[in-house]
């Protein structure tokens, strides 16, 4: 069955009486039209409060899954503390809210048109644009690694239907005893800096009781990472010397891999077998903005600081991970409070209501360490002529010290974290 596109839909109401139309209808056809690309933590915030806050404007978000599978606390699932339906969230609630969402892929943008040509063909037209399409892996970063060799070596680092995750999961489960993890950690920029040593936490705290004598090597492209200290501090009290973490400098950069042979080979020429491998490679934007011009050669999109607009087009506002925000992380609390501008930017004109003058961007970070054992960063971020700068001494992050002197303060974080998940998740999605 064919899908009425918005274009079509226009054409037919136009033709039809007015006297047969239904005021529903006639408001339908009156209003801004704001479509939305991706339904992640920026998407789906960004439909949710657009309904809420603008219910006179139609809203329509396109995501080709048919739920949403949070990469934060993706790592717990590793770690045997949460089941991937804990964190897979419907699309429902928006759609009772009265959110068109349209289960499909973006193929192309016509800026120009101001229309969104979907993998099915259907058309949809917009007013004002929000893009939040997520990540894209880039494949020829690490040779040897493409979309095959993730079916052995998995990334685990985009949702999607939740195989990543569930097949790395179950290569720890069978992994013999005593064997080798490996987890190649990408240079920056890239999704969710705490990301892999979250994950390289809970793979440690799954390995600890199921499988005492294994070793996880951490082959990292950089010299540092965030919240270094605190996760260096977790992996010597309740790890001993499970976890190797080397830098670049250290030969930690992997350049080939020979999934075959279960190998990871670094810039120094050095092989090293693996009997479980976690390739997260380098990352750019998603095909829908570097294909369309939205991306500069960076592979990321500039946008204005205040509005988060697209240099290069009008009407366009791209969000989350895609854009290049520096020194915003791109994190899904960043996603979900950037969304909220974006959309207010966005519909100034369409709704004459005023857009945001001089918004202020706040970013908080939980990651786990173990079994109650958690910690956070906190980022305030303001706009300048010159972009986005970081607000001095606003921020913190959790003090450093012995398990034996911050237990209550590690296990209230982790309590914290927990409520900080399903609080967000419910602003996206309820």
């Amino acid at each position: 069955m064919s899908r009425l596109t918005r274009r079509s839909f226009g054409a037919l109401i136009g033709a039809t009486s007015a006297s047969l139309a239904t005021p529903g209808l006639l408001r339908a056809q009156n209003a801004g039209r704001l479509v939305i690309i991706g339904g992640g933590f920026g998407g789906a915030s960004a439909a949710r409060f657009a309904r809420i806050n603008y219910p006179e404007v139609e809203v329509t978000l396109v995501e080709p899954w048919p739920s949403f599978i949070t990469c934060p606390y993706g790592n717990l699932i590793l770690g045997g503390k949460r089941t991937l339906p804990q964190i897979t969230h419907s699309y429902d609630g928006l759609r009772a809210r009265g959110v068109d969402v349209v289960q499909d892929r973006a193929a192309d943008i016509d800026y120009t048109a101001k229309t969104v040509t979907l993998e099915s063909g259907s058309v949809l037209d917009y007013d004002k644009l929000i893009v939040s399409p997520g990540i894209g892996l880039r494949w020829d970063a690490i040779e040897g690694y493409d979309e095959s060799a993730a079916q052995i070596f998995p990334h685990a680092w985009m949702g999607g239907d939740g195989s990543q995750i569930s097949t790395l999961r179950q290569q720890l489960e069978d992994m013999p005893q005593g064997g080798v993890v490996g987890i190649s950690i990408p240079g920056n920029p890239f999704r969710c800096p705490p990301g892999p040593y979250e994950r390289i936490s809970m793979i440690a705290h799954y390995l600890k009781e199921a499988n005492p004598t294994a070793k996880i090597m951490a082959f990292d492209a950089k010299e540092g990472f965030s919240k270094q200290g605190l996760f260096e501090d977790a992996w010597g009290e309740l790890y001993g010397d499970m976890i190797e973490w080397i830098p670049a400098s250290g030969d930690g950069q992997i350049v080939r891999v020979d999934v075959e042979n279960k190998l990871f080979i670094s810039e120094f020429g050095e092989e090293h077998r693996v009997d479980v491998g976690n390739v997260i490679p380098p990352q750019y934007a998603a095909s829908i903005v570097r294909d369309t011009g939205l991306a500069d050669e960076s592979g990321w999109v500039p946008v204005d600081a205040r509005t988060f607009a697209a240099a290069s087009v009008s009407d366009v506002h791209v969000i989350g991970d895609a854009n290049i925000a520096a020194p915003l992380p791109k994190s899904g609390y960043v996603a979900n409070s950037t969304s909220k501008v974006a959309v207010a930017a966005a519909l100034a004109e369409v709704t004459g209501r005023d857009a945001p003058a001089d918004p202020v961007y706040f970013n908080t970070c939980y990651s786990h360490g173990g079994d109650d054992y958690g910690f956070s960063v906190v980022g305030v971020y303001r706009t300048t002529d010159e972009g986005f700068v970081e607000t001095p001494d606003s921020g913190g992050i959790s003090p450093r010290g012995p398990l034996s002197e911050l237990a209550d303060n590690r296990r209230l974080e982790a309590g914290y974290a927990d409520a900080w998940y399903e609080s967000i998740t419910r602003d996206m999605f309820s």
